[in-house]
């Protein structure tokens, strides 16, 4: 069975960043038929924090991606140390006492002298004497897990053949010196023993994939299938990752954004296919190919958001905003004529709040100078209300055959001096609905 999983790490909010690396995750267990596990990867206890547990789960239900399962890394410390005494026992897993002051003299020599800034794995050359004063001196070490020295290959699902030199990459530290498991070592643990079948996330984990490999081989393990989609930039093509704090997916819903739109963006993004909005989860499940996607950096505007949350809700009956509608005031019975003549006119839901004032409160006239007159005898030939669909047409040609105005000279000022503004929604639609009428 296709199993995939999401595994936040609760030290903050979900940013689009990490909603594209969940997305393609779960669009590929849904189409497969699989299963979809959020997993709180929560080892570090200084910076994990139940709040951002609950955050990470509104925001999944919000978008309705929803999962088969939760799992946590803090429950399964024990296999963590399981996997470690495995790899102590094969001889794969050495304890390194190095500060970070002196690795970055060692990386700097190394720069200086031509060669790969990687670890040179003198903690090999340590007696038991020698470890045991350092651990005197100094605290208990690092643990490294001991990479075979061979090319690494796998085909990925987005960046194609990928060949790796274990030579060039630094022995992982898999456990700090304060005992906690770092991601390397409890997501390899997690990915086999959980039964993940497929891993998608950013290009930026392609050289950790390379050494969890070889760690899942080492301890008797296949790996499941890698693909690393592009990372995210600015409309400019600058760097996203100092901005991604500002694109929280909860900031994003307060503005808001509905969760179609930011789907439909995501789902597509990237790749060679057009963005283009849809209507249910289906869709994108059906539509969703990992193949399809490049490895090109990939430009993203949040304000390309906002047309397709407009688009949707032209979209949408009264049923599906009912709720909405009802918390403005507006009355029952002229509910759906107000969703029908407001729907086309707004980005978000919040704008329905300015369209009701208008109608409820009436708006400041706009008359130009040269239209005072013009608009003064217009609305001495305003009939009394109620108003219905008909008002405006009728009220417009009979002002018409009185002041032998026509066209834009006819309607422009008549909109300004109702509503206040020179476009809105049509007029037809929109004065059935006005209850104060401005006074000139």
């Amino acid at each position: 069975m296709t199993t995939t999983r999401f595994a936040p790490s609760p030290t903050g909010y979900i940013h689009v960043g990490n909603l594209r690396t969940a997305l393609m995750n779960y669009l590929i267990a849904r189409k497969a038929g699989g299963t979809f596990i959020l997993r709180i990867d929560d080892t570090d206890p200084e910076r994990s924090k139940e709040e951002y547990v609950d955050a990470i789960k509104q925001d999944l239900e919000w978008l309705g991606l929803h999962w088969d399962r939760v799992e946590r890394q803090s429950t399964r410390l024990d296999r963590y140390a399981d996997a470690a005494d495995r790899l102590r026992d094969m001889g794969r897993f050495y304890e390194a006492f190095e500060s970070p002051t002196e690795l970055d003299l060692k990386r700097k020599k190394q720069l200086n002298m031509g060669k790969p800034p990687v670890y040179d794995r003198a903690a090999l050359q340590l007696s038991e004497d020698e470890k045991s004063a350092l651990r005197a001196e100094r605290g208990a070490g690092v643990w490294r897990f001991k990479l075979d020295h061979e090319r690494i290959e796998w085909a990925d699902g987005i960046l194609g053949d990928i060949s790796i030199d274990a030579a060039s990459v630094s022995d992982p530290v898999l456990i700090r010196g304060d005992g906690q498991v770092l991601y390397t070592l409890a997501s390899v643990v997690d990915d086999t023993e959980m039964g993940v079948t497929d891993v998608v996330r950013g290009s930026d984990h392609v050289t950790n994939t390379a050494t969890q490999i070889q760690i899942m081989s080492a301890l008797g393990q296949d790996h499941p299938r890698f693909a690393h989609h592009s990372l995210l930039t600015g409309p400019q093509g600058e760097a996203l990752s100092k901005r991604l704090g500002t694109l929280a997916l909860r900031d994003l819903r307060e503005q808001g954004v509905q969760p179609m739109a930011l789907l439909s963006q995501m789902a597509r993004l990237g790749s060679s296919d057009p963005v283009d909005l849809r209507n249910e989860m289906a869709e994108l499940i059906d539509g969703f190919d990992i193949t399809r996607f490049g490895a090109a950096p990939t430009k993203f505007d949040e304000q390309d958001l906002f047309p397709l949350t407009a688009h949707y809700l032209q979209r949408l009956p009264l049923a599906d905003v009912k709720d909405t509608v009802s918390t403005l005031g507006v009355p029952d019975e002229i509910a759906e004529a107000f969703w029908l003549m407001a729907r086309d006119n707004i980005s978000t839901l919040g704008d329905l709040d300015r369209w009701w004032s208008l109608c409820r409160d009436g708006a400041e006239p706009l008359i130009d100078d040269e239209d005072r007159d013009f608009i003064a005898q217009a609305l001495a030939m305003l009939p009394d209300g109620p108003f219905d669909g008909d008002t405006w047409s009728n009220w417009t040609s009979a002002v018409k055959d009185a002041t032998g105005r026509k066209g834009k000279k006819l309607f422009m000022p008549l909109r300004k001096a109702l509503t206040g503004q020179e476009r809105g929604p049509e007029m037809a639609a929109l004065m059935p609905l006005l209850q104060t009428l401005p006074k000139v």
